[in-house]
């Protein structure tokens, strides 16, 4: 896939990168199967880029991998293939897709350590179906030697650890070079309103974040929230920073078509962190209520939270309140 204007700089070790792309077809030559490149700047765009950059500027955290394989990889990439009378697409995911009762369930790979069902919560029965997971039950270092084995320039390769358009991972300076308006510095402000110095721009920070304030009081200071009305970074002790509760939206179930009662699953609130229990009670506006039965450190506004039954994906949403 082509997703990024090749006049704009990228980071070169992102799954979709122009080297990614060369790599690709290197190894199309290779297997002797034929080689396309779809074009899905604009949809990447207006989906990926826009969205990284809004929420970013409304003081909230975004995964723009979560939102590209929603609207880039698993819908325009499905349905281009769909239209080129192909049966399915098939993705180098860490993930299991299962049918069972009618109903196709996505799965934990076998691999723990690379599973990546927390960024694929999106996925419907329509896509389920027809997307084939061929790395589901392998993990890395097998995956490379049968690489190797077939002589792939990739079976070496680094994996791919940032986000594919920003360079160097510096995102206050990818977002200040794509947005119209200005920065705007304003205050570093204590959890009663005293103001404690001066702020870069409310995009520089994100939730639990200590390093890079730019501000020292004799004690670890870290975000505890962003206030977009008032242009204000909210700074306390990491005991400010635990919370047994959010508000979630945009919810996809996949292990059934609607949460219509309270359940009991596990939960993780961001791509790394471990599983907690969890209440979920549904709301009358389609949110959802979540109580963890331990207090979590930095729950994040803009991340995603998933919905796990054991290796069996449940759901998600994305965080909208704590």
């Amino acid at each position: 896939m082509q997703i990024w204007p090749d006049t704009k700089k990228e980071s070169s070790n992102g799954c979709c990168s122009l080297t990614a792309v060369d790599d690709a077809r290197r190894v199309a030559e290779k297997l002797g199967i034929p080689y396309y490149v779809l074009n899905f700047k604009e949809v990447f765009n207006k989906e990926v880029i826009q969205y990284f950059i809004e929420e970013y500027r409304r003081g909230r955290t975004p995964n723009p991998c979560v939102m590209c394989n929603k609207y880039v990889k698993f819908a325009e990439l499905l349905d281009r293939a769909l239209a080129m009378d192909f049966d399915y697409i098939a993705t180098g995911h860490y993930a299991k897709i299962v049918e069972k009762d009618g109903r196709f369930l996505l799965e934990k790979s076998a691999s723990l350590a690379k599973d990546q069902t927390y960024a694929l919560y999106n996925l419907t029965q329509k896509q389920l179906a027809r997307t084939i997971f061929p790395l589901g039950d392998y993990d890395k270092d097998q995956v490379r030697e049968i690489a190797r084995d077939l002589a792939l320039t990739v079976a070496n390769k680094p994996d791919s650890q940032e986000i594919c358009f920003v360079e160097d991972n510096d995102y206050a300076k990818f977002i200040q070079e794509h947005s119209d308006s200005t920065v705007k510095p304003g205050d570093f402000v204590d959890s009663t309103g005293k103001i404690l110095g001066q702020h870069k721009g409310i995009y520089h920070y994100t939730i639990g974040q200590r390093k890079g304030l730019g501000i020292a009081l004799g004690r670890p200071l870290y975000v505890i929230d962003v206030d977009v009305v008032k242009n204000q970074v909210v700074l306390g002790d990491e005991s400010e920073l635990l919370a047994d509760h959010l508000i979630a939206r945009h919810l996809n179930w996949i292990a059934f078509a609607s949460l219509e009662k309270p359940l009991q699953a596990a939960a993780k609130i961001r791509y790394g962190s471990r599983e907690m229990p969890v209440e979920v009670r549904p709301l009358a506006d389609g949110r959802v209520d979540v109580h963890f039965l331990q207090p979590q450190r930095a729950i994040t506004p803009g991340q995603s939270i998933v919905f796990y039954d054991g290796n069996t994906v449940l759901g998600g949403g994305v965080i909208d309140e704590c």
